[in-house]
């Protein structure tokens, strides 16, 4: 009989948890949640208070017997589910199903899966905080109204198996806007104007840029009046009208949150968002590390706070002061979002020592890439700040203003070990500048006027979708990756290189929530309802009515909205493409792998086709039409229509025309 029973979800923190507790001690794993609403209908008892009707999964019998063995034969049981709402509901539902006496049962939470701290954490016990068990039940019951009552209406009118999603829906309405925004973007012309100088006592040439007339900036539109500052500025002199230098700082950017961690995986490792996530919980959960055993490489990889432990700013200290100087070290706070969870602390490495390429040989290559991440942003965080020298400078000619600016690393601080990523294009860099002086001229060496056009939005990438839905308010840090992931496999949405384009399938439903659903799908209803279900982790909401509130005006419109569509019939698209079978022209239907060609005489006629993608480059082997198909995995590759007739040509990468 174990004096001890602790649980949590998974097999891999069980193992590292068991290093660094007795032999009376037994840790087991729920392998996540072992209860849930019911998959074949609503589950929700909207005649009863909302009440939810929770079952034991399917397929988790043995587990869920077993469980209720181990807590009868413990003299204590610990729920050490993870520190969040998801963990702290997981831990209601295990004490519900336990059959053990409820004085039995505590709740245990820990940042990170080290030895002091679960020590800690066990001497520290509590009682399960149902604040947050009912944000959680909220969510799962709000989504699941929204789910259940919505999605029949897009069976009916797009086709069956599709579903709808309160945070997925808004997404893709994002992805739709914008795509929207590119379409109907008009590009607008505007002219820089660069001139080379040569200043003649250190023979160094440097670039200037135009700036405007008189100290007043303006802005080219057109070729004319390009060629009218040409011509006033043809002989003019160009003096150094005025020299600023001065001293700029760049400072660290604060440990990860979920978001932040996301957003620079997927900018610097290329990580998709479930990789991400994937990764870090297997460092957070246990890895093998020579001389320790398994243990916890970070902390607990899901907030929205960028607080750090005492204790982890000692250790920082400790190793930047010892690896790098005491010119290198700043004891930084940072401010957290004002709506953020702050719970628990940033994302960091648990163990100050262990730097990345000490442990490398210990961790998968993907796990290495992410550590060294986490690890590298968390110490420059509390790292001194880099300093530049900057110059700028004015040059006159003829009334005519020219400027440029300069600036050299005088000191590297923090970029040292870590500089954080951007979304937008970079800056170009800033050239060195002579040493000048005010009033002295320099000699023109060449002029040349540059054409360009203004430029769309930019699509969303997995990192500047997340950026936009945190800086909403849609959704918190667990949301994010399973949000985007869903859309992806609904096939809503697809990604063209990094980028997230709608399909045709996305914008139709997109469309017909919009238009139909639209106090639901909407940017500011999902913030407000994720500020509802943070008052109710903090209890100063109850979760029941908060969704009755929700319930009564959104039934109405379901059944509204029902009606109206009763009669509507989707306007199909006619393609150019005849039946063989019976000559009608095909229409574009949409299905679960994408658009296809289908009879408009369903069920006379049953003939469907696929829409076939080519491309206008021969096949390098016969001289026959390329078609564009994708993979399972939908990884684009390239095949011969003749294949595999009378040709074996089939290729990853498309094949290029010959010169």
């Amino acid at each position: 009989m174990a004096d001890k029973l602790i649980i949590v979800e998974s097999p891999a923190k069980a193992n590292t948890i068991k290093k660094f507790l007795g032999g009376s001690t037994k840790v087991v794993a729920s392998m996540g949640h072992i209860r849930d609403l019911p998959k074949s209908k609503l589950g929700v008892d909207v005649n009863n208070n909302f009440e939810p009707e929770y079952i034991n999964i399917r397929g988790k019998g043995d587990l869920i017997k077993n469980l209720k063995r181990d807590a009868k034969n413990a003299k204590k049981v610990y729920l050490a589910t993870d520190p969040d709402r998801e963990g702290e509901a997981i831990a209601w539902h295990l004490s519900k199903i336990l059959d053990v006496d409820s004085s039995k049962i505590t709740r245990v939470t820990f940042n990170e899966i080290t030895k002091s701290a679960v020590q800690k954490a066990i001497k520290e016990p509590r009682d399960i905080d149902i604040n947050l068990v009912d944000a959680q039940q909220a969510r799962r019951v709000l989504d699941r109204i929204v789910g259940y009552k919505i999605s029949p209406v897009l069976w009916k009118k797009v086709r069956r198996g599709l579903s709808a999603g309160r945070v997925q829906s808004v997404a893709v309405k994002l992805i739709v806007d914008r795509e929207e925004e590119i379409e109907k973007f008009i590009p607008e012309e505007y002219w820089n104007i660069y001139v080379k100088l040569l200043d003649e006592n250190s023979k160094k040439t440097f670039e200037a840029k135009f700036f405007g007339k008189d100290s007043k900036k303006q802005e080219i539109h057109n070729k004319e009046q390009v060629d009218e500052i040409l011509k006033n500025i043809k002989n003019a002199k160009y003096i150094v009208e005025e020299i600023k230098k001065g001293e700029k700082k760049r400072t660290p950017a604060p440990p990860f949150t979920t978001s932040t961690m996301q957003q620079e995986a997927s900018r610097k490792l290329g990580f998709t968002l479930k990789k991400t996530m994937s990764v870090a919980q297997g460092l957070y959960e246990g890895v093998n590390i020579p001389e320790k055993g398994t243990i916890g490489l970070i902390t607990y990889m899901r907030t929205d706070s960028t607080r750090i432990s005492e204790e982890a700013r000692a250790a920082a200290k400790q190793h930047i002061l010892s690896a790098y100087g005491k010119e290198y070290y700043e004891n930084r706070y940072y401010k957290t979002n004002k709506d953020a969870q702050d719970a628990h602390e940033g994302i960091r490495p648990t163990y100050a020592e262990l730097e990345p390429e000490k442990i490398k040989d210990s961790l998968t290559k993907d796990q290495y890439k992410l550590y060294k991440l986490i690890y590298n942003r968390f110490m420059a965080s509390q790292m001194t700040s880099a300093v530049y020298d900057t110059i700028s400078v004015t040059i006159d000619a003829n009334r005519y203003i020219f400027k440029t600016n300069g600036q050299n690393l005088k000191f590297k601080g923090f970029m040292t070990l870590y500089v954080e990523g951007t979304d937008e294009k970079e800056e170009e860099e800033e050239g060195n500048i002579p040493d000048l002086k005010e009033k002295q001229e320099v000699i023109k060496q060449s002029i040349e006027p540059k054409q360009s056009f203004t430029e769309p939005p930019a699509r969303y990438t997995e990192a500047s979708l997340v950026k936009a839905l945190e800086e909403k308010g849609i959704g918190r840090p667990s949301t994010y990756s399973p949000t985007i992931t869903t859309i992806l496999e609904r096939r809503y949405i697809e990604k063209e290189q990094k980028q997230l384009v709608p399909t045709e399938l996305g914008k139709v439903v997109n469309k017909l929530l919009t238009e139909n659903f639209t106090d639901i799908i909407n940017v500011e209803f999902t913030a407000n309802i994720e500020n509802q279900f943070d008052n109710i982790a903090e209890g100063k909401e109850n979760w029941k009515k908060m969704i009755g509130e929700f319930y009564i005006p959104f039934e109405e419109t379901v059944e509204k909205v029902e009606k109206e569509l009763e009669h509507v019939e989707l306007v199909e698209e006619v393609s150019d493409v005849p039946c063989d079978k019976c000559g009608r022209m095909m229409v574009y239907k949409y299905g679960k792998y994408g658009k296809f060609l289908a009879c408009p005489g369903y069920p006379e006629c049953k003939n469907t086709k696929p829409i076939i993608e080519t491309i206008d480059i021969p096949c390098p082997k016969c001289g026959g039409t390329i078609q564009v198909r994708k993979a399972k995995n939908k990884k684009q590759y390239y095949i011969c229509e003749n294949n595999p007739k009378s040709c074996d040509y089939i290729s990853w990468n498309k094949p290029q025309k010959e010169n």
